[in-house]
């Protein structure tokens, strides 16, 4: 989610994809490879970050288990700038 007029990008990372550190998994079968792609995804996540807060944009990153409202919260503090 993007509010391009203040420059604020919003994620919502899934658990497994993005190796949560309380809900993260890694399969068996293929092991290697998939700790290997769970790596770069963690990798393309924080240069990601890193490029946005050089453009001067804020990020804020959530996790899919985190509560719904706490997180509008946050953004709604942020965008509004409060």
């Amino acid at each position: 989610m993007v509010f391009g007029g203040r420059h604020v990008a919003v994620f919502v990372d899934g658990c497994f994809w993005h190796s949560c550190p309380i809900h993260a998994t890694t399969p068996t079968a293929n092991r290697e490879w998939w700790v290997a792609k769970l790596e770069r995804n963690q990798q393309r996540d924080r240069q990601t970050d890193e490029h946005l807060r050089e453009l001067g944009w804020t990020v804020l990153r959530f996790w899919e288990h985190e509560n719904p409202i706490a997180a509008v919260d946050v953004i709604e503090r942020v965008v509004r700038g409060t």
